[in-house]
C-alpha cells in the first residue's frame, strides 16, 4: 500500500515542550476533498503552511490551508471556483504519552475535580495519536476543507436558476415565460369532441 502524502514526518523536532518548526507543504489530492457539488478535484493540490509545536503530551500542528475548489451552482448547474483558505489546529498525542495515562486509568476511580481536570481523556474518537514520528494531517486538512464549503454552492446569491418546465436558464428566458403544466390523468380526455 502506497503512503499517504498527508504523512508528515516530525523527526526534526525535538520532544521538548516549546520547540517548534514551520514547513511549506504542497499536497497533491488523489481522492475529492468537498461535498457532491463542490470539492478539491483529484490532481489538484493543496498548499498547507504547517507549524508543528512539541509540547508536553505530543506535537500540536496548526496549519493554513490554501487551494481552489471547483464544482457547479446548485441552482443553474454553472462551473464555479471555490477559493479555499481555512486554517485547523489539532493536537497529536505521543504514543507513550497515550498508553502511560491509559495504564494510569485503568481500575481507578476519579477522586477529586482536580484529578478530573488534569487527566488525559482518553476517547478514541476525539484523539488523534503519532505512530512514531508521523502524524497523519487527512482527517484535519478534509474536516477544514469540507466543514467551510457551502452545501448548496452558488454562482450568483442572485442566480435565478432553472426553469422547472424547459429547463433553461431563466436570465436567458423572456419576462413573461410560462408554462401550462398538463395533467397526465386528463390526457386521455384531450381528443374528445363534446
Amino acid at each position: 500500500m502506497a503512503r499517504s502524502v498527508f504523512v508528515f514526518n516530525t523527526h526534526d523536532l525535538p520532544h521538548r515542550a516549546g520547540e517548534m518548526r514551520e514547513h511549506q507543504l504542497r499536497l497533491p489530492v488523489s481522492e475529492p476533498i468537498g461535498v457532491d457539488l463542490l470539492s478539491i478535484k483529484p490532481g489538484e493540490s493543496v498548499d498547507v503552511e504547517l507549524r508543528i509545536t512539541s509540547v508536553d503530551e505530543g506535537v500540536l500542528a496548526t496549519g493554513e490551508i490554501t487551494g481552489l475548489a471547483t464544482g457547479e451552482c446548485g441552482r443553474c448547474l454553472d462551473p464555479i471556483q471555490w477559493p479555499i483558505d481555512e486554517a485547523f489546529t489539532e493536537l497529536f498525542y505521543y504514543e507513550t504519552a497515550a498508553s502511560r495515562a491509559a495504564e494510569k486509568n485503568k481500575g481507578k476511580k476519579r477522586d477529586s475535580k482536580r484529578d478530573e481536570k488534569t487527566e488525559v481523556n482518553l476517547d478514541e474518537d476525539e484523539l488523534t495519536f503519532m505512530v512514531g514520528d508521523e502524524i497523519d494531517l487527512e482527517l484535519p486538512i478534509r474536516d477544514a476543507v469540507i466543514l467551510n464549503l457551502p452545501v448548496n454552492p452558488l454562482c450568483d446569491e442572485d442566480c435565478p436558476g432553472l426553469c422547472q418546465g424547459c429547463g433553461e436558464k431563466w436570465i436567458n428566458l423572456p419576462e413573461g415565460h410560462a408554462h401550462n403544466p398538463e395533467d397526465p390523468r386528463w390526457a386521455a380526455l384531450k381528443g374528445l369532441d363534446l
